[in-house]
């Protein structure tokens, strides 16, 4: 089980200043990161890192990411947006 504040510093992480990206990383953050293994909170961490640019590119599949645990980490994200817009 992962404890608040890292909970807390993630949700601060996903806000990131850009709308489009807010919209589709703090709804993932609420709903699902606690319930992401150590290795795929790891990769969001990680994902945290990246240029807001990069992440806008492969939100919008313009670009794949050409790191693998990039692209398992936004691959999970896009699925939990595409469920979400079809409730």
């Amino acid at each position: 089980m992962i404890q608040d504040e890292e909970l807390k510093r993630m949700r601060w992480a996903s806000r990131r200043g850009m709308l489009e990206l807010d919209l589709v990383l703090e709804p993932f953050v609420s709903a699902c990161y606690s319930g992401l293994d150590e290795r795929d909170r790891q990769r969001f961490q990680q994902l945290m890192e990246c240029e807001d640019q990069e992440l806008f590119a492969w939100f919008l599949r313009r670009e794949q990411p050409q790191n693998e645990d990039h692209a398992a980490i936004v691959a999970k994200i896009l699925d939990y947006a595409h469920r979400r817009d079809r409730s």
